[in-house]
């Protein structure tokens, strides 16, 4: 697993003392950034945060430590981003949410059911329509998963990470990951199947 050409690029161009290169780098991440953001966030908190505020705080934050990333480049840069925005994600949740709460997994899976719907049903003219019929029922097989199926799906399908990089994020080799991925697609596709709701 490696960050695109452009990414290496502008870190290069950052480690060399090129701060120019810096804003594009952050900019390429921006909209990966929006969409992890908008499955992970709770609808409450969207309601009294922007996840767009919390990109901006991450890239503020991301480039004050870029040093630090280029030293030690623990991870590809979108990984690292993504934990930065995580990071901020979780002190707005303490700040507006006076009890601890953990994730609401309903809402990510259903921004993941979202968009299993729309890959497995890419092919059919009425997809839409059919769509918003199926999320439903995608959600509730879903559950019916694993937690760790479960998670892989939405960091492949609501967040389109890699096979390796969600490897990296959940520590698992990559043959392990695949093949879980594999068998939780599979899984859900013979049920959908027995339900009559794929091709």
């Amino acid at each position: 697993m490696s960050d695109s050409d452009l990414t290496k690029r502008l870190l290069d161009r950052i480690a060399q003392g090129d701060r120019t290169a810096i804003d594009p780098l952050l900019d390429r991440q921006r909209e990966y950034l929006n969409r992890m953001l908008a499955v992970r966030m709770e609808p409450a908190l969207q309601r009294r945060v922007d996840p767009s505020d919390i990109v901006q705080e991450t890239m503020m934050v991301a480039a004050g430590r870029l040093d630090d990333f280029l030293e030690r480049r623990p991870t590809t840069f979108r990984l690292w981003l993504r934990h930065k925005a995580i990071e901020r994600l979780v002190e707005h949740r303490r700040k507006h949410f006076a009890q601890k709460r953990t994730v609401q997994r309903e809402v990510s899976l259903q921004d993941a059911s979202s968009a299993i719907a729309r890959s497995l049903l890419s092919a059919r003219p009425s997809k839409l329509l059919i769509e918003q019929e199926i999320r439903q029922q995608i959600h509730d097989v879903m559950l019916t998963l694993s937690s760790l199926d479960q998670e892989i799906l939405l960091l492949r399908h609501a967040e389109e990470l890699s096979n390796q990089e969600i490897a990296t994020l959940l520590g698992l080799d990559f043959k392990t990951t695949s093949k879980r991925y594999g068998r939780a697609l599979l899984r859900l596709s013979e049920k959908l199947a027995q339900a009559g709701l794929t091709q």
